[in-house]
């Protein structure tokens, strides 16, 4: 049995160092001590003795400076673990507990400045701990990832004091390492409905198999009462001498692609989230759906080149790697190239199988490169072509417009949307099943269409 790794992304703990080129420093108290040490600056307009004195507290206060200083030498003896509570998903809160370790005798106060990529934390994570001798202390920030990938973490930084406050210790943990962040995790348990619903069509066309009724041939028999005479395989009757008849099973571990457009257009943002991000979700979800009612889903992301391909498979290990590819997915800043995609699709997908394509249309008079390409697809394979829409152009098209300006911003909407629904229109002809919605129901939307085609076995 194939052991996972977990999501959340391992545990680490490193040793201090000293850092900087002389890795000490100043403490606040101290100078709040040496302004305190100007009141004697008063007390010389009446006699110069009072200069004795300040010289005195000054050095009084460096000796105690250097004796703080070298009470913190063994900053060697604190030790920091980094450790993610949660696995790292988009827009989804998780916890880091930072653990410190002082194995020295004395007590020691310690602010932590975690490094952390922005997109992960919009400004480091800093934590002050006060730890006694030989005790640990934990403290725990939050972060909310807003963009999908791999990202590096830096080093912990320390600054470490003792309890008089005078002299400070700068040092570090390397703590480096690289993290993973997934699409939303979440987004399966608001599904948990599809998910039924997938489970009880493969039961259902488990039964069928049983009965021998379906679309793909197994074997042939002879003829029974209660057999259709649509069935009869009339050669191999002629040939026996009697009735034979042909038995079918319902169609099992079909494939389904999941095509995602990952081009400048699928760049712009909706809220806090791109078309791109909406388009990754959905295509999660589909897997997670497909692979519930026993069919087998390929995963082919592309820009300008093929960014994530995976043949078609399922199991755990299966979803973890679809897992995983869709967190690398990224946006480009050119268009896709949609007919190499297509090319390469076709390649390596011979049988029909179902093609689910996650885009975007350009506006453009033509007709778009990646309805080509689905079109050239649809006569081998059964196309499920999902474009994002656009809800400025909507709520654009709905407005009453009352100047010139409104007027033309209106007329264009119209006629944007009216030439998309045209075209879409035009692929529904040629055999694709085209449709255009929200950002936001995409996941919806493709998840009921897939569920609909399994129930009436389309594929």
């Amino acid at each position: 049995m194939i052991q996972l790794e977990p999501l959340a992304p391992p545990a680490r703990a490193e040793r201090a160092r000293v850092h900087g080129k002389f890795g000490f420093g100043f403490g606040d108290r101290f100078f709040v001590l040496l302004l305190a040490g100007l009141l004697w600056i008063g007390p010389l307009f009446w006699s110069h003795q009072f200069l004795y004195g300040l010289i005195l507290w000054d050095v009084l206060l460096m000796i105690a400076w250097l004796v703080d200083l070298q009470s913190l030498r063994t900053v060697s003896q604190l030790v920091v673990e980094r450790q993610f509570t949660a696995p790292l998903a988009l827009e989804e809160s998780a916890n880091v507990r930072l653990t410190v370790i002082n194995m020295d005798r004395l007590p020691v106060r310690v602010a932590v400045l975690d490094d952390l990529p922005v997109q992960l934390r919009s400004a480091p994570a800093e934590l002050s701990l006060a730890i006694p001798g030989g005790q640990e202390r934990v403290a725990e920030y939050e972060i909310r990832p807003g963009e999908r990938g791999d990202y590096e973490l830096g080093p912990a930084y320390l600054r470490c004091q003792t309890l008089l406050g005078l002299a400070q210790r700068w040092a570090q943990a390397d703590l480096r390492q690289k993290v993973r962040v997934y699409p939303s995790l979440q987004a399966a348990k608001r599904h948990q409905l599809f998910l039924l619903r997938s489970r009880r069509i493969e039961l259902e066309r488990r039964l069928l198999r049983q009965h021998g009724q379906g679309k793909e041939f197994e074997y042939l028999r002879e003829f029974r009462d209660g057999d259709e005479f649509r069935d009869i395989c009339w050669t191999a009757t002629a040939r026996r001498g009697k009735p034979v008849t042909r038995v079918h099973r319902a169609e099992r571990n079909q494939a389904v692609w999941l095509v995602i457009d990952c081009g400048r257009l699928m760049r712009a943002r909706i809220g806090t989230l791109s078309k791109l991000d909406f388009a990754v979700d959905a295509a999660l979800n589909l897997a997670q759906v497909a692979a519930f009612g026993g069919d087998r889903t390929g995963l082919l992301a592309y820009g300008t080149r093929i960014q994530e391909r995976l043949a078609p498979g399922r199991g755990h290990t299966h979803m973890r790697s679809i897992l995983n590819q869709l967190a690398r997915v990224h946006g480009e800043a050119s268009e896709a190239d949609h007919l190499r995609a297509a090319t390469t699709l076709m390649s390596l997908q011979t049988r029909r199988s179902l093609i689910v394509w996650i885009t975007d249309l350009s506006e453009t008079a033509m007709t778009p490169e990646v309805v080509q390409a689905a079109m050239q697809m649809s006569r081998r394979h059964l196309v499920l072509f999902a474009v994002i829409g656009q809800p400025d152009l909507k709520r654009v098209a709905a407005q009453s417009p009352e100047n010139p300006e409104q007027l033309y911003r209106f007329t264009a909407a119209v006629e944007t949307l009216h030439r998309r629904e045209l075209v879409l229109a035009r692929m529904r002809e040629r055999g694709s099943l085209a449709v255009e919605v929200d950002a936001h129901e995409v996941s919806t939307v493709v998840m009921n269409r897939y569920l609909e085609l399994k129930e009436r076995g389309q594929f």
